[in-house]
């Protein structure tokens, strides 16, 4: 497992906890799942409801793969475990990945802009330097617009545990030594 790949499970787990009490609980997907939505108003309901659905998969993925004592709650070490492990979240990343990054392509032309990636990582706790560097990185066109299957395609590589040295890298830079 790559040091990169521990350090951007490290930084949603923080992020994912939305409340700060150091456990995931579905709480706090549903808090996430508000917060990107309030970031595109723009969206329809249709990819607002597969967004929410992408969250909500997450969360039961979790739960269910690893909520042994079923207190409803996640501690970092199991959702490391979880989380790096692709044979076990493969499915639940893909469907987030693709509810995520299609909710921001508020027009249909397969493009997400700068205001409505920004808006979307932001409300999920992301800084913005970070988000910009990401953004850049992804290569956006003349009209400052990004690729919705490259962004899909970036979340999955965030969540893999054997990439390094990938875009993603930029959401959670590494701890400073």
């Amino acid at each position: 497992m790559r040091s990169e790949a521990v350090n951007r499970v490290r930084l949603v787990f923080t992020l994912f906890d939305a409340d700060g009490n150091g456990v995931l609980e579905s709480d706090d997907f549903e808090l996430m799942s508000d917060r990107v939505a309030a970031a595109a108003p723009g969206a329809d309901e249709e990819s607002e409801r597969a967004m929410r659905a992408a969250f909500t998969r997450y969360w039961k993925t979790l739960v269910g793969e690893l909520d042994t004592d079923r207190d409803g709650r996640i501690t970092y070490d199991e959702y490391q475990a979880c989380v790096l492990s692709p044979e076990r979240f493969s499915g639940a990343i893909d469907e987030f990945a693709a509810g995520f990054a299609r909710f921001g392509d508020l027009d249909g032309t397969g493009t997400v802009t700068r205001p409505v990636f920004t808006g979307m990582l932001r409300g999920v706790g992301f800084e913005l330097p970070n988000i910009q560097a990401l953004f850049e990185a992804l290569g956006p066109d003349d009209a400052d617009r990004i690729r919705v299957d490259a962004w899909e395609a970036e979340i999955k590589n965030f969540y893999a545990p054997d990439k390094g040295g990938i875009p993603a890298d930029l959401l959670a830079p590494a701890p400073a030594v």
